[in-house]
């Protein structure tokens, strides 16, 4: 499998995992100084690779009414004063292809959200920038439908190229996780990101908004480092029931140091072993 190199960091160490976390939304500047901080300084202390995430908008909201973030201009603003002041990368999501340009001027990750996963326009331009392009596959998707995600990547002659599985939709509103997923994805020879608090969410669980099983957050970030993730994906804030996006689903940063111990070690003890290419058990009949 291809290593994806990011600066001190790499995708795809068999031998450690990468943390990309933040709140889900920019709220503030001073809220996102603070969040990097604390998270920058937790993974430091347990050598962690760390990415800070960010939105600086979120498009895809259940309302009208719901809180989006700052905007492009003022939030890619804000994340370029934390990669400076702490020396992270940075990592946030794009919607269109006019965001691109600008992004990519700041982020280190281009992120495709899940809805957006078969935008081809985005993908292709996100993946002309040479940047890092982590596109999380769509919950509609099985884990085989990204091959054809990574050869559009792939056309424009990036290999800057990572995966994230979040969950796949099952009746109304609920999410299931299936850990084959991981392998499945590693396949295709890329580094393969775990979202572990979007995998805890109910779409549109409250009406207004989408509610979360929060508890359920180590249970499901155990099983992805036991299964071989490259990278977990989490969403964190200080107080989750007053966070103005996905509060239900995130993890209180309070617990972070914690959960990471104990991933860390479940790594040391299970190490990833050879990807191997897994066909898709229906075209390949």
């Amino acid at each position: 499998m291809k290593r994806v190199p990011l600066g001190d960091l790499t995708f795809g160490d068999p031998d450690q995992f990468v943390l990309i976390a933040g709140p889900c939304v920019i709220e503030s500047e001073d809220s996102t100084f603070r969040h990097a901080e604390e998270i920058f300084a937790i993974a430091s202390e347990l050598a962690i690779p760390y990415v800070f995430k960010a939105s600086y908008d979120k498009a895809n909201r259940s309302s009208i009414y719901s809180y989006r973030g700052p905007g492009l201009r003022e939030g890619l603003k804000i994340l370029g004063k934390v990669k400076e002041r702490f020396r992270v990368p940075v990592l946030s999501d794009v919607h269109t292809v006019e965001e691109v340009a600008p992004a990519s001027e700041v982020l280190d990750i281009l992120q495709v959200p899940a809805f957006l996963s078969r935008q081809t326009d985005l993908i292709v331009a996100c993946a002309k920038t040479k940047k890092i392009v982590n596109v999380k596959k769509g919950q509609f998707l099985s884990p085989w439908d990204m091959q054809n995600v990574v050869e559009k990547i792939e056309s424009v002659g990036n290999q800057n190229i990572l995966l994230t599985e979040r969950g796949v939709s099952f009746g109304y509103r609920n999410l299931v996780s299936d850990f084959r997923s991981i392998p499945v994805l590693q396949s295709f020879g890329y580094p393969v990101v775990f979202d572990v608090t979007h995998s805890v969410q109910i779409p549109g669980g409250l009406g207004h908004a989408s509610g979360g099983q929060a508890q359920f957050i180590p249970t499901l970030a155990r099983c992805a480092i036991a299964a071989g993730a490259d990278a977990l994906f989490m969403e964190v804030h200080e107080q989750p029931e007053q966070a103005l996006s996905d509060g239900p689903n995130n993890l209180k940063l309070s617990d972070l140091k914690e959960l990471l111990a104990m991933l860390k070690e479940i790594r040391r003890v299970a190490p990833v072993g050879p990807r191997e290419v897994i066909h898709d058990p229906i075209t390949s009949l």
